[in-house]
């Protein structure tokens, strides 16, 4: 077999693959968001017999033979072409993949659908001990997922691994380290300063938010064809197809913000799903998102970057007054310096960009504690009492406000914290090269015209798909490599304008 005919082979099959995927994406959507409470004990055994059939596929050794008779042709010579670059990833999806059993793999399906069913539960009953066991099994699952895949350092890097290629705990410790630092002196700094007025108080219908929502993903870019905005515990996006992306959020009719921000967040990833799929690579790594704090990059510059700037307001407060009549009375600057003020609290998805980051580090160091051992499960709401307390200054009142807050660890996704602060990072940095490459961005913003920026970032990123690995990925981006210094400037001067400081 030629490399040409191989490689062919391999696309076909992935693209089928990558359909059968798309149907455990609407089946886990659809339990997120239309199921009824009945049908969650079988919709476990559906998502466990697609995995299954999937986790064949990747382990096919058709697969391998197909890798082979392309490694070193002339596919594979011009390492920044599509085609190298989809047989270099496809290469390490099957080697990831046949270290894994199958038997694992839909244990582990199995048990993320009816861990998060409980942790639903759990959360809203506040009642730590009823999700406890899934937690336990989800945790032993995870660590031998980590040792039949195989790591250098330790288990947890086998876990970031899948989520951020390359990463390492001994990589993201320090990162996480100066982003907590960086927070502190920041809350420091703004310590005797005045808080900036609140928004007027509700009420906020939400059918009038779900209106206005509708109004502004439009025009940040997302096609009403494409997508769809529903209503689920936590907030997430997931794309089934080509042309098929949903979002949800959750509804607060005494603070709009919160829907407002999440919809948004969940638009940046929406965004990047629709913009890497497109020119034929749908089914493909070239369809792929590099990695999940790419994903993330792109919802927090949307959120934060873009929806939490002045240039926006100008814009957007006019057409939010339109529908919450106690909002006539501001200006842009009020509403900027209120969804920009630093206010430290116990909720990961409503914080601040300031005091975000150290909502991670507090996730980052209980899980890695998790997977080393080196805390029981039995002990996760004391430990996560105590971080909270030593690293935001507050302790929850409650498990439903601390460690039963997030849906990560219910689904078994240890290792994918981190990536939310690497988003960050990533977020300001290339949102300082987008400023450079457009100098009026601003006034564009504040008329209204985001079509230069998704324009910019559909060339830079989306349209990259898998084709570099992250870092590398926002280098060429950017003109040079990640660090922390945009994000921790850009912190600094929001508090600046924000403070006076």
């Amino acid at each position: 077999m030629n490399a040409r005919d191989a490689y062919d082979k391999l696309l076909a099959h992935s693209r089928a693959s990558a359909d059968i995927a798309a149907t455990l994406s609407l089946l886990s959507w659809d339990q997120q968001v239309m199921i009824p409470p009945a049908g969650h004990a079988g919709r476990a055994e559906q998502i466990g017999a697609l995995t299954a059939i999937l986790h064949r596929r990747a382990c096919d050794p058709a697969m391998g033979q197909w890798l082979d008779a392309c490694q070193g042709s002339e596919l594979t010579r011009d390492a920044a072409s599509p085609e190298a670059a989809n047989i270099r990833e496809l290469r390490r999806d099957y080697e990831q993949a046949v270290k894994i059993p199958e038997s694992l793999a839909v244990a582990l399906a199995q048990a993320a659908s009816t861990g998060q069913r409980a942790w639903e539960l759990a959360r809203k009953d506040n009642d730590f001990a009823a999700f406890a066991p899934h937690l336990t099994s989800l945790l032993d699952l995870s660590r031998q997922k980590a040792e039949a895949l195989g790591y250098a350092g330790e288990a947890y890097d086998a876990l970031l691994d899948l989520f951020e290629p390359g990463e390492t705990v001994a990589a993201i410790a320090p990162i996480l380290a100066e982003l907590r630092d960086a927070a502190t002196d920041i809350l420091g700094a703004i310590a005797d300063a005045p808080q900036p007025a609140p928004l007027p108080a509700g009420p906020y219908a939400a059918k009038e938010q779900k209106a206005l929502l509708a109004q502004v993903t439009a025009r940040l870019g997302l096609p009403a064809a494409a997508s769809r905005l529903d209503v689920s515990t936590h907030p997430f996006s997931t794309l089934i197809g080509p042309g098929d992306a949903r979002i949800t959020t959750r509804f607060d009719e005494d603070d709009f913000t919160k829907a407002f921000f999440g919809a948004v967040h969940e638009t940046g990833h929406a965004l990047y799903s629709l913009g890497h799929v497109g020119n034929g690579h749908y089914g493909t790594p070239m369809g792929e998102p590099a990695s999940f704090a790419v994903h993330e990059s792109q919802s927090r510059l949307w959120e934060n970057q873009v929806a939490r700037s002045l240039p926006f307001w100008e814009h957007m407060l006019p057409l939010a007054a339109a529908h919450f009549p106690q909002l006539a009375g501001l200006t842009p600057l009020d509403v900027f310096r209120d969804v920009g003020a630093i206010r430290p609290g116990l909720i990961r998805v409503d914080a601040d960009e300031t005091t975000y980051n150290p909502h991670i580090v507090l996730r980052f160091e209980l899980e890695l504690a998790l997977i080393r051992g080196d805390l029981a499960v039995a002990d996760l709401p004391g430990a996560w009492n105590e971080k909270s307390q030593a690293i935001l200054g507050l302790t929850p009142p409650n498990d439903a406000l601390g460690c039963l807050q997030d849906v990560h660890w219910s689904t078994g996704a240890f290792g994918y914290f981190p990536t939310y602060s690497l988003g960050n990072i990533y977020a300001a940095c290339l949102f300082e090269a987008a400023g450079q490459a457009i100098p009026d961005l601003p006034a564009r913003m504040a008329a209204g015209d985001f079509a230069p920026l998704l324009a910019w970032l559909g060339k830079a990123v989306h349209e990259k798909g898998r084709l570099l690995r992250p870092r590398a990925l926002i280098t060429q981006a950017t003109g040079q490599a990640p660090t922390a210094g945009p994000l921790v400037r850009h912190l600094r001067a929001k508090a600046a304008a924000i403070y006076g400081i």
